[in-house]
């Protein structure tokens, strides 16, 4: 059975979605980033000897018309596939009806939707339309294999476990959780796929020199911040992690394999979980030269990390950390479980700048317990802070999390997914809180924005290190052309 993953295409009259991002949506800031869980799941299954097909139709876009057109010349119309279509909250209803063409047009096919939103309300989102097949139910990468094994031999579903499928009769059967991957060294390098099927200009991390690869060295999240999506709807709270051999391997491939590429972005939650780890990595990427090679950065949290293995990081190549720091209301820091308190983050940024790393932090606001004072409590923060970037964003709660039941158990949300981007496929803030509403939200996150980037004292350190970093001026400058619309405004 050929298995043929696709990126559906969604809005692509306005531009590029970034379905995998942690907010899906068509960026003010021009991000796309790489749809890497569906990139480890075919390349698990190509390696399991499956034949596979490929389609991201949101990096170049693609219309639906031409996305049609690609996958004619993948499969034709009596064969047996396996159609993998990727999701999101935004798009799923876009997506669901995208499959459901999928199954009229090729009468053989097997249609499943993956990702965090089926994963969250899978009998939902089965019921938005009888012509889909099943979806996965977490971290997906041996359970569609497993799915293709048993529709290639004796069709019996109810042993795969990790899905809920629609039995013949239309009654939906959901089978037992599937358990989280250990070995993820066993999984083939994101690169490497990559390298055979995709192409790396086509994506953009504003953060990131370009062009970029984007990579995981590990899954799930000790934490328990109540927003994030990954940890409480794929891949659980306990982090697995690939062997720092194996990562540092990665890093081998694309220095040889990626002449253009000028950094890599790990895109783990918290790629600094285990600071002994992140250690070994470091020192082996040391010892094979490859801090020559290649630049990096990661997620960082503010609570993992010392001075020391800042130091190290800078060493070994790493040239931007990026924090979740969200909020300066120790208060809000506790209603959403972030773990952190407000003190750490005067060390933090200390520390990363006595060690010479970038930093760009993230805020958010509309969390419970936000109020004007506290949104300004929080810009005052960063202005503080005044770390090499940052990003202003209203809370957007997805299904699967703390943070949306919480939003609709106090009647803030309204569920209706379309909402959750604009018509032009931009980020829409879904909230509309007591005493804040999110039109509020929204004009003061772009506030902070202007404030924070209109600064005198910014634009000239932006000047300078641009002089003494080439390849910052560039990604600065394509980050701007992007975001100069929205700051103008």
């Amino acid at each position: 059975m050929k298995i043929i993953f696709i990126n559906p295409p969604f809005k692509s009259e306005y531009g590029k979605f970034s379905r995998e991002s942690r907010s899906p949506a068509i960026t003010k800031s021009g991000a796309l980033y790489y749809p890497l869980w569906l990139i480890y799941a075919a390349a698990w299954c190509e390696k399991c000897g499956h034949k596979v097909g490929f389609i991201d139709a949101t990096a170049f876009p693609l219309s639906e018309e031409e996305t049609l057109s690609k996958i004619n010349e993948l499969a034709e119309k009596t064969e047996k596939i396996m159609f993998v279509l990727d999701t999101s909250t935004p798009s799923i209803k876009s997506d669901i009806e995208f499959g459901a063409k999928l199954k009229d047009e090729f009468i053989n096919s097997f249609v499943i939707l993956v990702g965090t939103h089926p994963s969250a309300v899978p009998e939902e989102t089965l019921n938005f339309n009888a012509k889909i097949d099943a979806v996965t139910i977490g971290e997906f990468d041996h359970t569609v294999e497993k799915l293709a094994s048993a529709l290639e031999s004796d069709g019996n579903l109810e042993n795969v476990n990790g899905i809920m499928f629609r039995k013949p009769d239309g009654s939906l059967y959901r089978t037992s959780p599937a358990e989280y991957i250990t070995d993820l060294d066993s999984i083939p390098y994101a690169s490497q796929f990559i390298k055979k099927y995709l192409n790396e200009k086509q994506y953009f991390f504003p953060a990131a020199a370009y062009p970029e690869i984007q990579i995981f060295t590990g899954r799930g999240c000790p934490c328990r911040c109540n927003f994030c999506v990954y940890p409480q709807t794929m891949h659980g709270h306990k982090y697995r992690a690939r062997s720092p051999e194996n990562v540092v391997g990665e890093f081998e491939f694309i220095a040889e394999n990626f002449e253009d590429a000028k950094e890599v972005v790990i895109e783990d939650d918290t790629f600094t979980a285990d600071k002994n780890r992140v250690k070994e990595i470091c020192n082996l990427l040391i010892s094979k030269k490859l801090n020559k090679k290649l630049r990096w950065l990661c997620n960082a949290r503010v609570n993992t990390l010392d001075l020391e293995t800042m130091k190290l990081m800078k060493k070994a190549g790493c040239r931007l950390i990026i924090p979740g720091i969200e909020s300066g209301s120790q208060q809000i820091l506790n209603n959403i479980k972030k773990g952190t308190k407000v003190e750490q983050f005067y060390s933090y940024t200390k520390n990363a700048k006595k060690a010479g790393l970038k930093i760009h932090a993230c805020y958010m606001v509309g969390n419970e317990g936000e109020t004007k004072e506290t949104m300004q409590e929080t810009l005052k923060l960063a202005l503080k802070l005044n770390t090499d970037t940052a990003q202003f964003f209203p809370l957007i709660p997805y299904p699967g999390t703390e943070a949306y039941d919480w939003a609709v158990r106090n009647k803030f949300i309204t569920v209706n997914y379309e909402d959750y981007v604009n018509e032009d496929g931009t980020h829409n803030t879904v909230l509309n809180e007591d005493g804040l509403s999110s039109k509020e939200m929204v004009n003061f996150c772009n506030y902070a924005r202007k404030k924070y980037y209109l600064r005198p004292r910014y634009i000239m350190h932006r000047i300078i290190s641009g002089f003494t970093d080439f390849e910052d001026l560039k990604r600065s400058l394509k980050a701007f052309g992007k975001l100069k619309n929205y700051l103008f405004k």
